[in-house]
Order: structure tokens, then C-alpha cells, then sequence
């Protein structure tokens, strides 16, 4: 098979020349005004904004720190500039159902006004209705119909007093009403006297009680009938009195607002409300006066009624369509809320108390929400759907989605909707969402795909430039040097593991230039340099890596057992990464295999303990198809394999140690022993290649390390997936050891290449003849399994007997 070449410096670490880069600074340098490395998470975004139709809103979807917000932000403003600014809009008094306001649009820039006139109007009115009472032709009709209603009165009770003195009767008034007495010579008789009289006189008088008791009481019953015509002829012409003062108060607003259907309906509404209710604007004494009632304990009149609720409100000089980022969507900052006030113990509230929610500020315009904060918020995710499907907002609060509010509450009218919704968010949410929700493809039909890389190139890597330089300016940062940004560029193939591309995590990119910056700043320096970008990187992982050095102490110290020289049966370094918060390190693992005759089967030890997640369950599994694929296409598999990580104390899960383990497993069945100084990563299939793994650049290091720390003798090295080699970008110590011979990173292809490097021994290719070659590994291999077998079926030969 010949000798594998190790990996060289152009191969494990891919530089930036900066000589690409034509400027002395990024000062320089044009700001970026395009976003590069989403050119399809762009048309997307485009596409639903532009686009007209039901359920055309955005989600957009991607790494967080990719500049989905950013870029979307920036498109919705173009197009925002050439839209009209949307309407006004005011709750305003229903007169005749005060629990369901009305709602009322303006023009932008109007309702302001129109809020300001009312209360204008009832200031004015406050004046003016007064006014119109105290003059001398009101008094003078007000005293006529009392004059009228006394003489009514008199001249009934005169006319029936006359006929009862004819009767020797008389009408003696009472603290309790009227009463009857007999008369002589019009005077009162008392009992006695009236005992005197003859038979004849009593019983004449007795009788015309009775008599004239019955018109007594038909007058009296007529009292209220008479007292009522009077004070509906007042009420008639207090109602006069005030139409006119009140007609000529509104007129200018009919004038102002000629045409707006709703606001003239609404001023007919508000003067029929004034002249039914013209004693709430007299002062309290003049009010008594015109009533005829004591307003003992009277509450002051409440003039809210009037007022106009403004809840959406553009500047006359505002341009374009608004454009709403909510971050605290709750439910009342979404859809709006009504407020109450504590008065006299009781919570009160009317359609003045009624806000705005995120919804009316952009309504009209585009709102922008994080999808992880709306499904946190209670009721605010179903709201929303709600309000998009019936394309009105309709204010309602969690009582009543909970369905358990005792009091009656407001139901202001729902406000037509015309709006653009973006979701921010991550593509796990998305696709949930795509899933688990019925409604969310309906209303969310595009989505923009943030990608988190982009090619490498030299017009790429300019662009970079340009965007850094971008990015310093916004931030006040100090200006970088061609190798600064060099170094930038390296980092950025390194953050998305591949040589051939370039992160656009834009995040991480800018909170690196501005650490650097830091330390440019301590240096007394001016311009930021590739110096300073290494130790921003350096700073950053020495603050993280406190783990990684406790890990390496233990193994350094032998309390983690892993040997780096020697060679053992069945045993291999095995490479995995940890993750803890943003950093990521790599982590030596023993890995050890033993073999018996058995029944076809390779014990997880990880999967019997459940500490082996389903990949690297599966991963075993696939171990046990590739030896019954090469060793036993025509025989049993008669083998028991266990194999384990060694001091593995948590969930292990991942397929990227299925080539280590099947090197082990070879190892155990050929009984040749595997070199120390070697550690593996790498998938396997049933036929043996090797597959591209994650995080190879940190398992190459976290193997490095160790070795590194006990001393590197030039045998030491990493067997990594042939096709992980254009992901390498490797730490200058690692590369530079490779580079003297110190240590070795073997690319490989397939198991058998893998096999030579760790154990020397040639893997052995099958002749013309079906047989591997004597003293290879898979002969070796073949060899013992076909003794299993034969002793298997030699122990069932003498079970029969």
C-alpha cells in the first residue's frame, strides 16, 4: 500500500497573505453598504417584503450573530422611505354603549389636533353654556312657565275652594298634604260646635266632604301629572338654550372636518350628549337653580367623556412607513392593553385608559419581533396569530384569553391591520414551528436562510477587509493594518472549521477586533496589528480554558490514564471535544477492546450503562456490519467483542470514534499491538472508509497538548480523516512541530491505511484466491475468527453427543 505522507504546513494551516490587500490602513478602506455571504437569505428577505398577499411575512432564521437583524433592518428601511405614513388613530366615546369605544382614523399628523379641539370645545362650552342661562330672555321664559305652572296650580285649588265654601267646606293645608273641614260663617267649627248642629247641617256637611273629597283627590293626583309638563317645558327649553350654544361652539370642527363620516357622526353624537347633560357645565349654585334640586353630595361632572384617546400618532413631517423592533413582546406591549385606576377601593376604567400596543405603532408598517421571547410570553405567540388572520387588533388582555374575568370589561372596536411581520430566530424554532403548528406556514410562508460561511477567496477576503473597516468606524475602533486583518481572515476559517471558507458570524469577528483594540490601546499603539489580534485570541481562550488546563494536569499527572509511547493489544487514544459556553477544546480518551468466542456481538459498554447516546450507539453497530462484510460473508460470526471508554463518568454520544474503536477491535482479533503515540478521530462505514469528523482542529491540539507537555520524541501524531484536511487550521506551535518532524498528522483514507500507520504491520489485501497474505493484519484477523468458529462448532458437535 505503500508509505502515507504526513500532512505539510500549506496543508494544515492555510494563510493569508496580506499583500492581497491594497492599503496601508483600513482607514482607507470604502464602508461596506451590501451584506456578503447571503445572497439567498437576501433575495428571500426581498421577496416578502416586496411581496403583496396574505401571509407573506418573514422569518428569519440562522446563527445567532449572523446579521439577520442587521440586514433585514436595512432592507425594511429602503423600502419603508417609499411607503406612505400610515393613519392616526383615536378611541373616542361611545355614547350609547360606553363599554365598546370607537375607533377613528386620521391622517397622519391630525388626530393630535382633533384630540386638542375637543378639549377646546369643552372648554369653550364650560363658558358658553353658563353664559346662555344667565341672560334676561332665558330668565324671563323660565319665570313665564313657572308663573304658568303656579297659576295652574292657584287656580285650581281657588276654583275648588270657592265650591267648597258654598258647601260650608274648606280646604285647610297640612304638613302632610290637604285636608277637609266644615265651615260656619267661614270660620273652622271645632268638634263641639260642629257636635251642636242640627242632624240635618252634619249630614249635609258630611256629605259634601265625600263629595268634594273626591275632586281633592283627583287635583292632587293631577299635581305631578301639572309638575311634570313644567319641568319638561324647562327641560325643552334648557334644551333650546343649550342647542344653540352648543351649535354654534361646534360649528368650526363640522367645518374642519367636513367629509369625515365617523367624526361628524361622532360630533352629532357629542351635542346630543351636551344638551342632555348642559347641568353638568353650569356652577354648582346656577345648576341648582336651573334643576330645582339640591345637589346635596353630588359628585363633580366628569368631562373624560369628551376627551379623545390618541393612540397612534405620526408627526405631520414624518416620512414613510414605521418600522417597530418590540423586545419585550408580552402580550399587552403586542397587541395593547386598557388600564384601570383604584378609585374608592374599586378598579375603574374607561377608553381613555385604552394603549397602544406594538401592533398599532407599526400598523401600517413593519414590525420585527425575536420568536423566542413572543412563545415565552404567555397568550402573546396565539394573539398574533389571531390578529394576522382577521387583520384587525383587537385589544383583549389574559382574563379574557383565560376566560375568567368576573367584571364587565371594555371591548374597544377592532382596528384594521396592515402590516409586515418579521420573526427573528434560530432554524430549531423554525422548523418546530413548521412542524408542531398548523398555522405558522400559513402566515409565515418565507424564510430567509442565514448561512454561517461563505467562500474564501481573494475578492472575498478584500470584502472582508472592507467590512472590518466598516465595522471599526461605527464603533470608534482603531484602524488595522493589512496582517491584522490577515490574521482576522485566518481566524474567521478557523470559526468555521474550513480552510476553503470564512465565518459570517459577524458577532464573534467584531467583538475580536474590539478586544484587540483593548489591546492595542494598552500597548500605546495606534494602529492594530496582527500582534494584537493574537493576543485577543490568546486573552480570549486563557479566560475560558481553565477546564482544559485542569483535564490536561490530571492526564499530565497519570490520574487520567493515557499513554503517549509503547504499544498495547486492543488499546487506542481516542479524540473527542468539549464544549463549555463559546469554547471548544479537544480531549484525549483511552479507548480499550477485548475479544472471545461468542455469538456475533460487540457489547457497548456505554449503551449497557446508558451513557451512549444514539450516534455512537449506531456507530457500533456499524462495526459489527463491516467485520461480518470483510471477515464472514460465508460463516458465523462467532465473537464477542466489549469495548469501552476508559474513565468515562458522562454521556459519550457522536459517531467520530467508530474508526478508533474498529482499530482497537482489529487490534484485539489479530492480537498486534497499537503505538501509544498515536491518537485517531474519524467515522467508519460498513466498507470500511473513513468519514469526515467535527472539531478536528481541536482534537488534533487537545492530543498535542498532552504530548507536548511530556515531550515530544517524533512519533507522536494525529490519523485523521483524509477528508477533514481542507477543515485544518491549526495553532502555529502544532504546525511548526509538524513542521520540524516533531510530531505528525496522517490524513487516511480507509481503515486499512489507518491499521499500518498504528500497528506497522501491513493491512493485507485479498489474492485471487479469496486470502489475505500470511502476517498481515487482516489475515491475522480472519485466522482467529475462523478458530472461534471452528471451536463453536466443535462444542456444538459434542453438546449433540
Amino acid at each position: 500500500m505503500g508509505v502515507l505522507k504526513t500532512l505539510k504546513r500549506k496543508d494544515l494551516y492555510r494563510a493569508c497573505d496580506p499583500k492581497i490587500f491594497e492599503f496601508t490602513t483600513t482607514d482607507e478602506l470604502d464602508d461596506l453598504d451590501q451584506f456578503v455571504g447571503q445572497d439567498r437569505a437576501l433575495e428571500a428577505a426581498k421577496f416578502a417584503i416586496g411581496m403583496q398577499g396574505n401571509g407573506y411575512n418573514l422569518f428569519a432564521f440562522g446563527p445567532r450573530g449572523t446579521g439577520k437583524s442587521s440586514l433585514v433592518l436595512r432592507l425594511l428601511k429602503d423600502k419603508a422611505q417609499d411607503k406612505p405614513v400610515p393613519k392616526d388613530w383615536v378611541y373616542v366615546n361611545n355614547f350609547d354603549l360606553p363599554h365598546k369605544p370607537k375607533a377613528i382614523s386620521f391622517e397622519p399628523g391630525k388626530a393630535r389636533g382633533f384630540a386638542d379641539a375637543m378639549d377646546q370645545l369643552v372648554d369653550d362650552l364650560k363658558a358658553t353654556i353658563p353664559q346662555a342661562f344667565e341672560k334676561e330672555e332665558y330668565r324671563q321664559r323660565r319665570d313665564t312657565l313657572e308663573q304658568k305652572y303656579k297659576d295652574v296650580q292657584e287656580k285650581a285649588f281657588g276654583d275648588f275652594q270657592e265650591r267648597g265654601e258654598k258647601r260650608n267646606i274648606g280646604l285647610l293645608r297640612t304638613p302632610t298634604g290637604f285636608a277637609l273641614v266644615p265651615l260656619k260663617d267661614g270660620a273652622i267649627l271645632k268638634p263641639e260646635e260642629f257636635q251642636s248642629l242640627s242632624q240635618k247641617d252634619q249630614d249635609a256637611r258630611k256629605e259634601a266632604i265625600d263629595e268634594l273629597q273626591e275632586e281633592l283627590t283627583q287635583i292632587v293626583e293631577d299635581l305631578p301629572r301639572m309638575e311634570k309638563e313644567y319641568r319638561l317645558s324647562v327641560r325643552e327649553l334648557n334644551r333650546e338654550v343649550t342647542q344653540y350654544a352648543v351649535e354654534h361652539q361646534i360649528m368650526e370642527l363640522r367645518k374642519a372636518y367636513k367629509g369625515h363620516e365617523l367624526v361628524e357622526a361622532y360630533l352629532d353624537d357629542v351635542e346630543e350628549d351636551v344638551i342632555e347633560t348642559a347641568d353638568d357645565f353650569l356652577p354648582q349654585e346656577q345648576n341648582n337653580q336651573v334643576a330645582g334640586l339640591a345637589m346635596l353630595g353630588a359628585k363633580p361632572p366628569d368631562f373624560s367623556r369628551f376627551q379623545v384617546n390618541v393612540i397612534v400618532d405620526h408627526d405631520e413631517k414624518a416620512k414613510g412607513a414605521p418600522i417597530v423592533e418590540e423586545d419585550h413582546p408580552t402580550l399587552p406591549n403586542v397587541v395593547g392593553r386598557i388600564e384601570s385606576i383604584a378609585t374608592y377601593g374599586t378598579q375603574v376604567t374607561d377608553f381613555t385608559l385604552i394603549k397602544a400596543g406594538a401592533l398599532h405603532q407599526a400598523n401600517g408598517g413593519y414590525l420585527m419581533l425575536d420568536i423566542h421571547k413572543i412563545l415565552m410570553q404567555p397568550f402573546a405567540w396565539e394573539a398574533l396569530k389571531r390578529i394576522l388572520h382577521a387583520k384587525s387588533i383587537r385589544i383583549e388582555s389574559a382574563a379574557e384569553s383565560y376566560g375568567v374575568g368576573s367584571t364587565m370589561m371594555l371591548e374597544p372596536e377592532p382596528i384594521p391591520l396592515d402590516i409586515k411581520v418579521v420573526l427573528l430566530g434560530d432554524p430549531q424554532l423554525y422548523y418546530l414551528l413548521n412542524h408542531l403548528d398548523p398555522d405558522f406556514h400559513e402566515l409565515f410562508k418565507v424564510a430567509a436562510d442565514f448561512d454561517d460561511r461563505m467562500e474564501r477567496s481573494n475578492d472575498t477576503m478584500c470584502t472582508y477587509a472592507r467590512l472590518i473597516a466598516t465595522f471599526v468606524r461605527q464603533e470608534g475602533l482603531l484602524a488595522l493594518d493589512p496582517p491584522g486583518v490577515a490574521r482576522i481572515v485566518e481566524h474567521g476559517s478557523r470559526l468555521c472549521e474550513d480552510s476553503e471558507r470564512l465565518t459570517t458570524h459577524m458577532a464573534s469577528i467584531v467583538d475580536l477586533v474590539r478586544e484587540a483594540d483593548y489591546w492595542c490601546r494598552e500597548d500605546k499603539q495606534w494602529v492594530i496589528s496582527k500582534s494584537h489580534i493574537e493576543k485577543a485570541i490568546d486573552a480570549k481562550i486563557y479566560r475560558s480554558d481553565r477546564i482544559r488546563e485542569r483535564i490536561l494536569d490530571e492526564i499530565h499527572r497519570g490520574t487520567i490514564h493515557i499513554d503517549t509511547e509503547g504499544e498495547v493489544v486492543g488499546q487506542i487514544n481516542g479524540l473527542a471535544v468539549l464544549q463549555l459556553d463559546h469554547f471548544m477544546f479537544g480531549r484525549p480518551s483511552r479507548i480499550s477492546c477485548t475479544v472471545r468466542m461468542g455469538r456475533g456481538e460487540i457489547v457497548n459498554i456505554e449503551r449497557e450503562v446508558a451513557l451512549s447516546g444514539p450516534l455512537h450507539s449506531k456507530g457500533v453497530l456499524i462495526l459489527t456490519s463491516f467485520l461480518a462484510h470483510r471477515f464472514a460473508k460465508d460463516r458465523p460470526l462467532s465473537l464477542t467483542a466489549n469495548i469501552v471508554f476508559e474513565q468515562s463518568y458522562s454521556n459519550i454520544d457522536g459517531d467520530s470514534a467508530s474508526s478508533t474503536e474498529l482499530y482497537s477491535l482489529l487490534s484485539a482479533l489479530a492480537d498486534v499491538p497499537i503505538k501509544q503515540s498515536l491518537a485517531v478521530t474519524g467515522s467508519v462505514d460498513q466498507y470500511g472508509h473513513v468519514q469526515a469528523i467535527g472539531g478536528v482542529n481541536e482534537k488534533i491540539e487537545g492530543f498535542f497538548d498532552v504530548c507536548m507537555a511530556r515531550g515530544l520524541n517524533g512519533e507522536q501524531g494525529v490519523l485523521i480523516p483524509q477528508d477533514n484536511v481542507k477543515h485544518l487550521m491549526l495553532r502555529e506551535d502544532v504546525v511548526e512541530a509538524c513542521e520540524r518532524g516533531d510530531f505528525h498528522i496522517y490524513p487516511v483514507k480507509d481503515i486499512d491505511q489507518g491499521i499500518e500507520i498504528l500497528t506497522g504491520v501491513p493491512a493485507g489485501e485479498l489474492d485471487e484466491h479469496g486470502q489475505y497474505p500470511i502476517g498481515t493484519i487482516n489475515r491475522l484477523a480472519a485466522v482467529r475468527l475462523m478458530s472461534f468458529t471452528r471451536r463453536w462448532f466443535e462444542m456444538a458437535r459434542v453438546g449433540e453427543h
